[in-house]
């Protein structure tokens, strides 16, 4: 009770023990509940932090970098946000130089007229300074840094990069900033409106097609290839 309930106190889950026929002292209850509570991990905001992410995520953003490197082994970054309830790709950039400003100026891109998320979740990278911070308070958005050597913290912007590096970065050779760009540009909207994601029961993150057809329009499945072959979208011929 004291760990799935941090905000009771030693009295209500007395209370709550006496509802079901177990009569213990309060100062007993106390003793014990702060010994259950210190072996959990950290808390944000009274409750645990899958928690939280389970809660708020339509409302949560996270963002982090990928270091790739183009042909001549010169290193490219790249910026990634991601919705978590759809698992969506918010916004990409490419840059060579990833400082304070640029960084800031691609989170006012992505949340224009004010549109945003309730929370953006990010490490402690340098990159990520005042003038981020700054960017990200004005458009209203509450920024969230995960803890010190925690990178499950922010697990499903991880498991996106992870994706990127095997789905795309491991089989392409980067001849320019532009190359990576027009690449990222590519995968991401494949990402976004053909890839059924486990995380979301084999959904895609944009549906944009109506899948219940009537029998005579079901033809025959064509496979579009995407990234000049390397991944194929299948759809039914029109």
């Amino acid at each position: 009770m004291a760990v799935d309930n941090r905000r009771w106190g030693a009295k209500r889950i007395r209370g709550e023990l006496l509802k079901l026929g177990i009569r213990v002292n309060k100062g007993t209850v106390r003793r014990y509940m702060w010994q259950a509570r210190c072996k959990v991990p950290p808390r944000y905001d009274g409750q645990t932090w899958a928690t939280f992410l389970a809660n708020h995520a339509s409302e949560n953003w996270a963002c982090d970098f990928v270091q790739t490197y183009d042909l001549f082994f010169r290193t490219i970054f790249l910026f990634f946000i991601i919705e978590h309830g759809s698992r969506r790709v918010v916004h990409a950039g490419v840059t060579r130089h990833p400082t304070d400003e640029w960084v800031a100026q691609q989170m006012r891109n992505a949340t224009p007229f004010g549109e945003g998320p309730r929370f953006l979740i990010c490490d402690n990278d340098d990159k990520f300074g005042p003038r981020f911070e700054q960017a990200v308070k004005g458009a209203g958005i509450e920024l969230i840094h995960t803890p010190p050597y925690a990178p499950k913290a922010n697990a499903i912007c991880e498991r996106f990069i992870g994706s990127v590096r095997r789905e795309c970065l491991d089989h392409i050779l980067i001849l320019s900033e532009k190359h990576v760009r027009r690449v990222i540009r590519e995968y991401c909207a494949f990402f976004n409106h053909a890839r059924p994601h486990q995380g979301i029961d084999q959904q895609i993150p944009i549906p944009s097609r109506d899948v219940d057809l009537p029998g005579h329009a079901r033809r025959k499945v064509i496979a579009v290839p995407i990234l000049n072959g390397l991944h194929h979208d299948y759809q039914w011929a029109a």
